[in-house]
């Protein structure tokens, strides 16, 4: 990993309301915890930072902004040690209730990114989710954010909401609309086994009304001057998430807290999702070596998922090898699922949102480990 393109995760697992869909790593807020916390945050990223120069900083959770303005002081004077780029991404998860005092310290410290957790404006579906917002909280967030001169924002939407309908995801739609945002993250909401929603078993819509949904978010954002680049990401022209791309392309990440993900050109490391191990310094879960076979694939994976697909020439240059030689993809572009344009390997518009059994289909077809 190049010195000057270090990308750094940190994860926060503290929340002070657990949503009823959320199976990430993330326990309910306690000061003392924090504290604790914080202190063997610094030491895991003394540990892993070797003065690298950081082109993006990613704080998330969790909830992040559930920390107190002093907790917050700490965390940002932690990573205000490291050395970043001079044009850099620095982004912060929050939840749509943010005390002003904190928008100042993200303003003083360099954050000029800041990703909040609406998920629906639907007063039934919030309730729903267990979360305690309404579309004012997000409204004077954003004019606040505004008012520091922080107008990167992006927002976290759902949809196949159990019980949501047409009707509401456009009352959804047509609120976001009205809001000074540059990026909208717009996931189907999954229900995972160790989720309330799952335990009191509440369904998804029907597929075919899911797959509806996904159509109309994407025809409206594209109407409304949002451009789609990854399956479930829409930004204003200049504000696609640098760090998030780098995911989807592949790329490598440090990764610092409790449940955190690091990934190096060799090696997924999976730090301890249990907060007392994290804080009494046992940081480390396990270490995953990548074959050649984990890399082509991880690549496929991630790759398709954005709009632009795969390029030839990186593919070829990071692996040694013709992505024809590894991947059996002529199926798949006779029936016009995929489409080769000289240059990228991209899923058709069209099948976007079956993606993931274009993905499958071509692995079945078998990899060569080159």
């Amino acid at each position: 990993m190049k010195n000057e393109d270090n990308y750094l995760y940190v994860h926060i697992p503290f929340c002070t309301e657990i949503c009823s869909y959320c199976d990430f790593c993330k326990v309910f807020y306690n000061k003392e915890y924090v504290d604790k916390y914080l202190i063997e945050l610094e030491k895991e990223l003394k540990l892993k930072d070797n003065n690298n120069k950081y082109k993006t900083i990613y704080i998330g959770g969790g909830t992040p902004s559930s920390l107190t303005c002093e907790q917050l002081d700490k965390l940002f004077n932690i990573l205000n040690k490291l050395n970043k780029c001079d044009i850099y991404e620095y982004t912060i998860e929050c939840n749509p209730k943010l005390d002003i005092n904190k928008i100042k310290l993200f303003k003083k410290y360099g954050i000029n990114r800041v990703s909040i957790g609406v998920q629906t404006f639907d007063d039934n579906n919030i309730k729903l989710l267990d979360r305690n917002h309404n579309k004012s909280d997000v409204i004077k967030t954003i004019n606040n954010l505004n008012k520091f001169g922080i107008y990167n924002i992006n927002i976290d939407m759902m949809f196949s909401i159990p019980n949501q309908n047409i009707n509401s995801l456009y009352n959804d739609l047509n609120i976001l609309s009205k809001l000074n945002i540059k990026h909208i993250s717009y996931y189907s909401l999954i229900l995972e086994e160790n989720t309330k929603l799952y335990i009191n078993k509440y369904k998804n819509v029907d597929e075919d009304i899911e797959y509806e949904m996904y159509n109309i978010i994407c025809k409206y954002l594209n109407d409304i001057g949002f451009n789609q680049y990854e399956t479930s990401n829409f930004s204003k022209e200049g504000y696609e998430s640098i760090h998030n791309k780098n995911y989807w392309n592949n790329g490598s990440y440090l990764a610092i807290g409790a449940g955190a993900c690091q990934k190096n050109n060799n090696e997924i490391i999976n730090n301890t999702k249990s907060i007392s191990k994290y804080i009494n310094g046992s940081y480390l879960l396990n270490k995953e070596k990548l074959s050649n076979i984990d890399k082509y694939i991880n690549e496929l994976m991630l790759g398709l998922r954005l709009i632009k697909g795969i390029n030839k020439k990186n593919f070829k240059n990071k692996y040694n090898i013709d992505i024809y030689d590894v991947f059996k993809l002529d199926k798949e572009i006779r029936n016009n699922r995929l489409i080769d344009d000289g240059n990228n390997i991209y899923i058709n518009n069209k099948y976007i949102y079956v993606s993931n059994d274009i993905i499958v289909n071509i692995l079945m077809e078998g990899v060569l480990d080159g």
